[in-house]
């Protein structure tokens, strides 16, 4: 791969082999200035998992783990997050008692935190449904938060949180009871509202004024790597190319570019970003 001027890191990606362009995307996001990204695992139901038990999680960890060392060897560094989504809880209490699924998804977790104890992740990732619950399953949701958060402050390690729109304030609350670090709580698709740190998605308008008022935020696709979805949510290459178009443009300067893709990245997730 060819030298570059500045890191390019996208704070949240799906890479799918089986069920997506896998590889291929990779070396989309590698050519268009792409250096570093944070490989998020999937649901259990993309890859035909259907958790009986937390430790049945670790078939989609594994998984992880291993698509990140193939990305290894196109040059491009991998850093894998693992954790469950939680939509698993509307699927799950379609064939069990709500609170079997909460230990499920908690076991989930806590299998997730050997992972980054071990060494073979960076980060956990959990949340509560985007969509609209009932009471008891949002309750049930922000319980199993909970326990990814206090896991978080076990591993010392961040936590990306996929959640509705809007700040999320209250999980700020959460974080502190938790003793996590709020600017270590990633809000995932994020918005600069909020009082976490934000990972907006590229193209998101507000980035240059944010560079201006110096407000730490990370970039992100959220690129789902699903033949059915193409480019959802937007392609591999929209980290770099947007990147590149506001230095092009003037409207962030090359310092810029190390403050978000490496600067700020290694304070959320205490990784090393280096050029190659």
């Amino acid at each position: 791969m060819k030298s570059r001027t500045y890191p390019v890191t996208d704070d949240h990606i799906h890479i799918d082999p089986v069920n997506g362009r896998g590889i291929e995307a990779v070396k989309d996001f590698s050519r268009a200035g792409g250096t570093h990204l944070f490989l998020v695992s999937k649901p259990s139901w993309s890859l035909s998992v259907n958790p009986s038990s937390g430790a049945d999680y670790a078939k989609v960890f594994d998984e992880t783990i291993r698509i990140a060392a193939l990305i290894a060897e196109t040059g491009v560094v991998a850093f894998p997050v693992l954790g469950v989504h939680p939509a698993e809880i509307t699927r799950l209490t379609e064939r069990m008692p709500l609170m079997d699924a909460v230990e499920i998804m908690k076991g989930g977790i806590d299998c997730a935190a050997r992972y980054v104890q071990e060494g073979k992740a960076v980060a956990l990732k959990s949340g509560r449904p985007h969509y609209d619950v009932s009471p008891a399953l949002l309750a049930a949701s922000n319980d199993i938060l909970m326990h990814a958060l206090t896991r978080a402050a076990d591993c010392g390690c961040a936590l990306q949180v996929h959640a509705e729109t809007g700040p999320c304030s209250d999980i700020a609350d959460m974080a502190r009871h938790a003793k996590v670090p709020v600017e270590r709580v990633v809000k995932h698709y994020g918005s600069p509202d909020t009082p976490l740190h934000p990972s907006l998605i590229a193209r998101h308008e507000a980035i240059p004024d944010l560079v201006r008022r110096g407000r730490p935020f990370t970039m992100e696709s959220d690129y789902m790597d699903e033949n059915t979805r193409p480019g959802a949510v937007i392609g591999p290459k929209s980290v770099p190319r947007y990147t590149n178009k506001l230095v092009l443009s003037g409207r962030i300067t090359e310092q810029d570019c190390f403050r978000i893709h490496a600067e700020t990245i290694q304070k959320v997730y205490g990784v090393t970003i280096t050029l190659f």
